[in-house]
């Protein structure tokens, strides 16, 4: 069985640490680097009940998307609910590693898998890394579809395939209008909108986006906005980064057992509605 640093390293060659945005808080938040690991667990967030799934199956190592301490803390109390993560981290011999901006620009990254879970073609970053010289790497993805297909269907599409929300997919836009090229980005991207616009694609779909920002997105353009929950489309990313750390166990014998959490960590439980606007 490998050794945490032996997967660290492994995993630091997928997603660069030295990628990642300057706010970013990425890499190893716990974990003993000569403890052996027998089963990795993948999840969005790094939230009790995700710990709590790593107790169960037995895991000694949590690689979520999302970082614990994004800003910085003066404490890890068990008062508190993230010093209670590290705290049971710790006691249960678990190590929690973090790949969030470095993953969204890989190659594949975030973006990719959401856009193979819509079943898109990609033909590019919305934003390209001027560090790649292949054009591969970047923020978001340009994409194309097999078929054109109206706004309505392409929302519609997203619901079916991305992982149910209690928010679901909202669209703004004619639904009726012809989409053939779309950009997608796993995650909050309404301060990516000039990118979209220079793009000349249909359609925009990703998370967060905001009153102000998609209003005058909607006036400026023609552009069709596919808003889905901020959890469901960086969701994508477990599956492919679970299947890629397989590949690496396989290529060095290390016979690691690789899971990747269902559970849904989007914090917005229900939603009500009196019905869309006519």
């Amino acid at each position: 069985m490998p050794r945490l640093s032996e997967v660290i390293a492994e995993l630091d060659a997928l997603w660069p640490p030295e990628r990642a945005e300057g706010w970013d808080a990425v890499g190893t938040v716990c974990g003993d680097p000569d403890a052996e690991i027998h089963r990795v667990l993948f999840a969005v967030d790094p939230v009790g009940p995700v710990v709590d799934e790593a107790r169960t199956l037995g895991a000694h190592l949590i690689v979520t998307h999302h970082p614990l301490y994004l800003r910085g803390t003066t404490t890890v109390a068990a008062s508190t609910f993230k010093g209670r993560v590290v705290h049971d981290l710790i006691k249960h011999d678990i190590a929690l590693h973090v790949a969030h901006t470095n993953a969204d620009t890989a190659d594949p990254g975030v973006s990719d898998a959401l856009a193979a879970a819509l079943g898109l073609r990609v033909t590019g970053p919305l934003v390209p890394d001027p560090s790649d010289a292949t054009g591969r790497r970047g923020l978001g993805r340009v994409c194309e579809l097999d078929h054109p297909e109206s706004l309505r269907d392409f929302a519609a599409r997203a619901a079916a395939r991305l992982p149910a929300t209690a928010q679901g997919v909202r669209l703004a836009g004619d639904p009726d209008a012809v989409v053939r090229r779309v950009a997608v980005s796993g995650g909050s991207g309404d301060s990516l909108f000039d990118a979209v616009r220079a793009a000349g694609v249909d359609a925009f779909l990703t998370a967060d986006l905001r009153h102000h920002p998609a209003s005058e997105a909607v006036q400026h353009s023609p552009l069709g906005l596919v808003d889905a929950a901020h959890w469901a489309t960086e969701w994508p990313w477990c599956e492919q980064a679970a299947a890629q750390l397989d590949a690496l166990s396989d290529r060095h014998g290390w016979d690691l057992r690789v899971h990747v959490s269902k559970q849904v960590t989007d914090p917005w439980t229900t939603h009500h509605s009196s019905g869309a606007p006519n």
